[in-house]
């Protein structure tokens, strides 16, 4: 709670917009932190609390406890990685979903049909993945430290997929996970 205090205090906003409770951990030291989290946000220190990598199962013993459900919850989702079951789950909760490493972290970046489509629309493969992200409903979070790459990442809200062009990248759903998945990794 103190840290969470002093960061508020070093942002001089007033408050936090959105804080996440990252990765599951075990399912009690998952629940005293989302109570410190809920107090938190009672006490207008943070608008909006939500988790990071938290499955279906995660979700649903969390829910048992909390007061407030979370608001985001934040998971690797790509063409590559798309987490049907967990996506249709938190959209039925009305749990939105922010889509870390939409750009699978340029493993597939010469995909053929990644490349097909990024022709058709003109685009670059990389504002191929942040439309089709923006397409899915996701919150998208495409990782740059480079302006030109940050406008170009934005530019790419203004590409409208076509619903053949969403499912064609959408079969390519292979379970690839770019990164460590806690979601897999972590008893409930």
């Amino acid at each position: 709670l103190q840290k969470t205090k002093e960061s508020n205090e070093k942002l001089g906003l007033g408050y936090i917009d959105l804080y996440l409770l990252h990765a599951p951990g075990d399912a009690d030291t998952r629940s005293e932190t989302w109570r410190a989290l809920e107090e938190l946000q009672e006490s207008g220190i943070l608008k909006d609390i939500g988790v990071s990598n938290f499955g279906e199962a995660h979700l649903e013993k969390l829910q048992k406890t909390a007061k407030v459900k979370p608001a985001v919850n934040q998971v690797e989702l790509h063409p590559w990685l798309m987490r049907p079951s967990l996506v249709d789950y938190c959209k039925e909760k009305g749990i939105l979903l922010e889509a870390y490493s939409p750009l699978a972290r340029a493993q597939k970046m010469q995909d053929p049909t990644l490349l097909e489509v990024a022709n058709e629309v003109g685009a670059s493969a990389a504002q191929v993945l942040v439309a089709f992200s923006l397409a899915n409903g996701f919150i998208t979070l495409p990782k740059s430290v480079h302006a030109e790459r940050q406008k170009v990442n934005l530019d790419a809200a203004k590409i409208q997929l076509t619903p053949a062009q969403i499912s064609k990248l959408a079969a390519l759903d292979e379970y690839l996970v770019t990164a460590w998945d806690p979601i897999k990794d972590h008893a409930v």
